[in-house]
């Protein structure tokens, strides 16, 4: 009787670390798959990278937007980044392209835009690596590919 509660919890614990392995490696391939998953993005052209999981939002959003020479953000159908955050205004912000650099500039939004974390009150300069935050989404600037 007890051998045959030996292989039980013998196969049981096996079972368990194959169970354990299988999630992992599934993590790893989403991880990579997104990681992969730039739809059709120019990698010379700078974008935003979604820095939050997109699985601990409550809308959906993608991982990369380019950015055009002008490119609004907000929660409006007719935005160039629409994202559907309760926390954001109709048109919230603004990227602008102008003699080659970029700037961030927000448009009287009610919650207020972040970078790196402060709150913004002037258009500011944009460079690689700035962390841009809109309500509860927050972006990773990229000008340049290394």
């Amino acid at each position: 009787m007890i051998q045959v509660i030996s292989w039980t919890i013998k196969y049981l614990f096996i079972g368990l670390i194959y169970y354990f392995i299988y999630h992992i490696i599934k993590l790893i391939y989403l991880d990579i798959k997104h990681i992969n998953n730039r739809e059709n993005l120019d990698f010379n052209k700078p974008y935003l990278k979604l820095i939050n999981r997109k699985e601990s939002l409550d809308y959906d959003v993608k991982e990369f937007y380019d950015l055009k020479d002008v490119t609004v953000i907000g929660r409006k159908r007719g935005c160039d980044i629409q994202i559907l955050d309760r926390f954001l205004s109709s048109q919230h912000a603004k990227i602008t392209m102008d003699e080659g650099e970029y700037f961030l500039e927000d448009l009287e939004s009610a919650n207020g835009t972040y970078l790196n974390g402060n709150k913004i009150e002037d258009v500011v300069k944009l460079k690689t690596g700035d962390r841009i935050g809109f309500g509860q989404t927050e972006f990773l600037f990229v000008k340049e590919v290394d």
